[in-house]
């Protein structure tokens, strides 16, 4: 394939942009190459600057599960436009949206709309050392939370793939806040707890770590962390950016049937569009302002074409439950045709998989925190990567990504995977 248009555009993004992207994980920096400047999109493909068609195993990082340009969002983005974009202020459809959230999702009493997960998860934080009145904050490393100061220490992601262990602009005070244990580790969060007794307000995990590849929890672990927070007055943040509403309906707390005190969502409710939320307890929740004194703002929160779009996504969610048997269907048979043709080849591979999350560790050891998942054969996965481009099949350019599946993918797309891996191997 020719990338020529690509490379222009990435070369003129250069002069006006840091780094010619707006999202560090955009730039192929762990792969090499010149990152795709994308066209267009429908069902399960991508098309570039250049014209080129791939099959896509992004979906925009999960919110695409019903596949690019699905066609009741965009009617229902158009039908909101001739009423105009933002009004700052209060319209039903942020009563609809929280409403279907609230009526889909275990244990959200209340939610509050606002602009991305990064949000979310910040103002959850701030909420959870409100609540408590504790400053401390457990996250685990590998995971990424956003790029707000307290998530950037240990983070997973563009962080992890960008290989900065330290982040500038994050003072020692965050820092020194914020502890941090391996991921599918209860032992290791236990000691921190009591090392720092009465100090925790928070411990936030994504309850399928996404920002290291895929990596699950193991058997009891996260029923571990439930339990260690009802124990020591600690507010179990539930990071389900990429998890909610794609697991189950009612995310991972459904999935895994796990209660979290408070829930923090990304893109997905807004079908795609930018946004975010927090939902959880009202005990916790009466604590934002303006009932409570927790301060925290957006213009643009609870914006009417997310509302609608994100409303339409969730709403066919929620009606149509075999979608998650269609997904499940599908990312099982991608997991087994790939590992059959790995172990063929007798190529070391760890497949690690929860519902239609995926990804591919060239390791011979089980993928189960970020020291694993570092630890594997990451230079191979750039060759993978760069293999599959080349024959039309995009996948997360970073081995710290979980891949992504959506309905739109189907036998056709699952065979040419396969055909495109077999071919690399045979070259190997």
């Amino acid at each position: 394939m020719k990338y020529t248009q690509s490379e222009t555009l990435f070369a003129r993004a250069n002069e006006s942009i840091p780094g010619g992207v707006n999202s560090p994980v955009r730039a192929f920096r762990s792969v090499g190459g010149t990152p795709l400047f994308i066209q267009s999109a429908k069902g399960a493909y991508l098309k570039d600057a250049d014209g080129n068609e791939y099959i896509d195993y992004i979906n925009s990082w999960g919110p695409m599960i019903l596949g690019h340009a699905y066609e009741p969002v965009l009617k229902a983005i158009q039908d909101q436009l001739q009423y105009s974009l933002s009004f700052g202020a209060p319209t039903e459809l942020e009563i609809e949206m929280a409403e279907l959230i609230k009526q889909m999702v275990p244990n959200i009493d209340l939610v509050r709309m606002v602009n991305s997960g990064t949000e979310a998860c910040m103002s959850a934080l701030r909420l959870a050392r409100g609540y408590t009145g504790k400053n401390k904050l457990i996250k685990f490393e590998g995971c990424y939370h956003g790029h707000a100061d307290s998530f950037l220490v240990s983070a997973g992601s563009g962080v992890a793939t960008l290989g900065i262990q330290s982040v500038p602009g994050v003072t020692s005070e965050i820092a020194n806040d914020t502890l941090t244990a391996s991921y599918n580790n209860l032992a290791e969060v236990e000691q921190l707890v009591e090392r720092n007794k009465n100090q925790i307000a928070a411990i936030i995990i994504e309850p399928v770590a996404g920002n290291m590849g895929c990596v699950p929890p193991q058997h009891a672990f996260l029923q571990g962390l439930r339990d260690l927070c009802d124990q020591e007055n600690i507010v179990l943040i539930f990071d389900e950016v990429m998890t909610g509403f794609r697991l189950a309906p009612g995310g991972a707390q459904e999935f895994f049937g796990i209660a979290a005190d408070l829930v923090t969502y990304g893109k997905i409710i807004g079908g795609g569009l930018p946004v975010g939320a927090y939902g959880g307890k009202k005990e916790i929740m009466n604590m934002v302002a303006p009932t409570g004194k927790v301060y925290q703002a957006g213009t643009l929160s609870g914006n009417p074409l997310a509302m609608r779009a994100g409303y339409t996504m969730l709403k066919t969610l929620n009606e149509q439950p075999e979608i998650y048997d269609q997904l499940e269907a599908t990312t099982a048979k991608l997991e087994a045709g790939l590992l059959e043709i790995f172990t063929r080849k007798k190529v070391p591979v760890t497949i690690n998989r929860a519902a239609s999350m995926i990804s591919v560790h060239f390791s011979d050891h089980a993928v189960v925190d970020f020291t694993s998942a570092i630890a594997a054969n990451n230079d191979l996965f750039k060759k993978y990567f760069h293999a599959s481009l080349a024959e039309g099949v995009y996948l997360p350019p970073s081995p710290f990504e979980t891949w992504f599946i959506s309905t739109a993918i189907g036998e056709k797309e699952l065979n040419h995977t396969f055909h495109v891996t077999e071919k690399f191997l045979s070259h190997l």
